[in-house]
Formats: C-alpha cells, sequence, structure tokens
C-alpha cells in the first residue's frame, strides 16, 4: 500500500478557487436561505473545505424584498440594536425593517450563521444583498445557483 495516496490535503491561500454565485431570494424563507448562503460563503461544500480560511465562494442575493417569514414572525420577531449613547436601545421587527431597508434582513440572517471572529468577519465580506433584480457585478459573470438543488 502506498500510504501517500492516504494523506489529507488541506487547502492553502494559493490553491484557493473562489466563484462569484447568484442567488435569487424570491419566494425562499429567510432561515432555509441564509443557512444555504452561509455555507456556500464558508465553503463547507467544496472537497477542500479547509476550516480555518476563506475557501468560500462569492455570493449575490438579489430580490431581497421577496423573501417569505412562515407563522407571525413578520410582527412579532424583534430585532434589536444599541446607538451607543444611553437610553439608546432601539427595536424593529421584520415588518418596519422590510419598508426601509430589505436587505438587512438576510444581512443579519446570514452574518449569525457565521463565525464570531476575524475570519467570520472575512467570510461575511462575501455577501452581497440586493433589492431587485439588478446588481453592478455582471464583470464577474455570476452563475446562477438553485437553492432547492443544495442539500
Amino acid at each position: 500500500m502506498d500510504t501517500l495516496s492516504y494523506k489529507t490535503l488541506s487547502a492553502t491561500p494559493d490553491n484557493i478557487q473562489k466563484n462569484w454565485v447568484l442567488v435569487d431570494a424570491e419566494g425562499e424563507t429567510l432561515g432555509r436561505l441564509a443557512s444555504k448562503v452561509a455555507n456556500l460563503i464558508r465553503g463547507k461544500y467544496k472537497t477542500n473545505f479547509t476550516p480555518n480560511l476563506d475557501c468560500g465562494d462569492y455570493v449575490i442575493v438579489i430580490n431581497a424584498e421577496k423573501i417569505k417569514l412562515t407563522g407571525k414572525k413578520l410582527t412579532d420577531k424583534v430585532y434589536v440594536r444599541h446607538t451607543g449613547y444611553p437610553g439608546g436601545q432601539r427595536f424593529a421587527t421584520p415588518q418596519e425593517l422590510m419598508q426601509k431597508f430589505p436587505e438587512r434582513i438576510i444581512e443579519h440572517a446570514v452574518r449569525g450563521m457565521l463565525p464570531s471572529n476575524k475570519l467570520g468577519d472575512a467570510l461575511y465580506r462575501n455577501l452581497k444583498v440586493y433589492v431587485g433584480p439588478e446588481h453592478p457585478h455582471q464583470a464577474q459573470q455570476p452563475q446562477l445557483i438553485n437553492l432547492n438543488s443544495i442539500k
């Protein structure tokens, strides 16, 4: 037996292949969409996945305003943030956010599914979310991915 054939190969920054992927959020459920997008950004679907490196793809999400939330999450779920000033705690429901910033709901959900460290911050920069079907990344020639084909 050749023992070299059983050697585990880890990805290095030199041999990482990053692609541009386009995801259409129209009619998708928020949590299911966010978990699959987070796995694409992390690179978990690739054969050379390495947990401590950014080996995932750049993901473009279009039609962010057309996602759906199940149950009463549209009115009962609450996003909490703080301005940094005393008494500066602010609350918002997804319904309120959908009117002003529909892309922030997807960004918040995906950010919560990435690691909470420097690597997670770097991975989060690979996510681009846009309202409507238009995006400024045509030059990168992103490939349209059907999320239902990913398991």
